[in-house]
């Protein structure tokens, strides 16, 4: 006779793991499925030689959602703040409070004088998102806080609520992807690029322009950002919760409440939660369709997943002092003026040939814009004496990658990419380091695709660039956005709704467990 749940929960992310602790908290039977041995998808630190790194997220925007959720699940583990620079050219600042937007506008004056006037519109635009963001994310979620006290909700909540409605209406209507947005206030294209290459294609303008504000709002966790799922882990096995790693779903039956594991094990649920990259969901469905499941399973199939990254993973033998004076532990690079926008991709990709595949490759590498991020400044620990862990990542086509492979020319790309980032940075920022560089490893897309199992490496989701959005993406139906068309199976996480992050899937998977709880309730 097989084993029988509440509920199973499948995906170890963030998202399945707050759904799985949520769950657990209301005593609620239930079981964690994860296909990889790891916890966590894309919030992991591994460690190599005596270095650690952050091999997905770099550091947590809080958002009213992640430090209210720890608090109410008495989850304790000590955070730093975690301070950002923005560095163009030779030109670099901190961000370190409201007062740093006009340290941007002088920088950006600096570089694009004749544009003085564009930046201060575009500056006001930032600084409109930003009062929407203090209202948005100003209070700890209320749907963390588990008892209400009265003078609370009547004295905090309810004005907050009354000024949420009037600011997520206006947030909603700047849904016009940044690019296009931007081009109001300016015709410099490489201006455009300089503001907006680090996020995602089509990125809304309000989700783009709303980072000014969350890059204040970042913590990063001492021992690295995978003590997070670490904590959420224990918390489960504490509660009793049952979690099984290295184990995948390959067959789900909505009619018979079943699961089909890899290892051939079926297992009956009452209500299942689906925390991992949909495409797959779709694909293991057995039995026939109704209309709405037929229109979701369509759409899925037929869109494209988000953004992936290249990411170099250096050992440095410098100190802390070189790497602090120059980037600090969290830095957004761009070294060149030019902007993405004057490199050529290839126009038939998968019939490129090598040659012109390098040449692009190597002409983005030197123009694109790279997220920096030094562990060790945080958290001594996390680097040998003497020495300084460097992650670098940016941007990166998984069709080009896709190509190279099919060429056979795989780890000739990697060790071309990492060769010409280790130049870019000597160059720009880092004078005579290459030297000191003890070991370098580099994950592509296909590494992304490989250890997260999502669509193509995507690692926020849904492209924006979709026609039409698989998922929910209305702030105001975020409630919704956890239900599927299928009786008693709830989704939660980056795919759930768009835009996605951290903060979206910690949110959705409480919303997902919330439901089991509701419906246990009702019966």
């Amino acid at each position: 006779m097989s084993k029988s749940y509440e509920c199973i929960v499948v995906g170890g992310g963030l998202a399945g793991l707050t759904s799985m602790a949520y769950l657990r908290k209301n005593r609620i039977s239930s079981l964690l499925v994860e296909k990889r041995e790891k916890l966590g998808g894309l919030v992991e630190t591994f460690w190599h030689q005596g270095f650690a790194f952050d091999a997905g997220i770099r550091a947590f925007e809080n958002s009213g959602i992640i430090f209210p959720m720890l608090k109410d699940l008495g989850i304790e583990f000590p955070f730093v703040k975690n301070e950002v620079t923005i560095g163009i050219g030779k030109k670099s600042m901190a961000l370190e409070g409201k007062n740093s937007l006009i340290r941007y506008e002088e920088m950006l004056a600096d570089l694009f004088p004749m544009e003085r006037e564009s930046i201060g519109r575009i500056m006001a635009e930032i600084r409109k998102v930003m009062g929407y963001m203090e209202v948005l994310y100003g209070i700890d979620n209320p749907l963390f806080i588990e008892k209400m006290d009265p003078v609370y909700l009547r004295k905090t909540l309810l004005p907050w609520f009354m000024k949420y409605q009037v600011n997520i209406r206006k947030a909603s209507k700047l849904q016009e992807p940044i690019g296009v947005y931007l081009r109001r206030f300016t015709e410099n294209q490489a201006l455009i690029d300089v503001i907006i290459q680090h996020f995602f294609e089509d990125t809304p303008a309000f989700f783009a322009l709303s980072y000014f504000s969350l890059y204040l709002d970042y913590s990063y966790p001492l021992g690295g950002t995978g003590k997070l799922p670490e904590k959420m882990a224990e918390y489960i096995l504490e509660n009793k919760g049952e979690i099984k790693t290295g184990t995948g779903v390959v067959k789900v039956n909505p009619e018979n409440r079943t699961v089909t594991l890899d290892d051939g094990e079926v297992i009956t649920y009452e209500k299942l939660i689906w925390a991992a990259d949909q495409r797959s969901f779709y694909s293991m469905i057995e039995g026939g369709f109704d209309e709405k499941v037929q229109a979701q399973k369509n759409l899925v199939e037929r869109s494209c997943g988000g953004d992936t990254i290249l990411t170099v993973f250096l050992g440095v033998e410098k100190d802390e002092t070189y790497f602090q004076e120059r980037c600090g532990s969290h830095r957004f690079h761009t070294p060149s003026l030019e902007g993405l926008s004057t490199v050529h991709f290839p126009v038939h990709v998968e019939e490129a040939k090598e040659k012109e595949l390098f040449r692009y490759t190597e002409e983005y590498l030197e123009k694109t814009t790279y997220e920096m991020s030094c562990p060790s400044l945080r958290d001594r620990s996390l680097a040998p004496l003497g020495c300084t862990g460097l992650v670098v990542s940016t941007l990166f086509s998984y069709d080009v990658v896709k190509r190279m492979e099919d060429l056979g020319v795989y780890e000739e790309f990697k060790a071309f990419s990492v060769k010409t980032i280790l130049r870019v940075l000597e160059e720009s920022i880092f004078p005579g380091f290459q030297e000191k560089v003890r070991f370098s490893l580099c994950a592509t897309p296909l590494t992304m695709e490989k250890e997260t199992h999502n669509y193509q490496g995507a690692i926020t989701g849904w492209a924006f660039t979709n026609p039409t959005m698989p998922s929910e993406d209305r702030f105001k139906k975020i409630a919704n956005s956890v239900k599927t068309p299928l009786l008693d199976i709830y989704q939660c996480g980056q795919w759930t709704f768009s835009p996605s992050g951290l903060p979206v899937s910690i949110l959705t998977g409480k919303l997902a467990a919330d439901q089991v709880k509701k419906k246990k309730e009702q019966r």
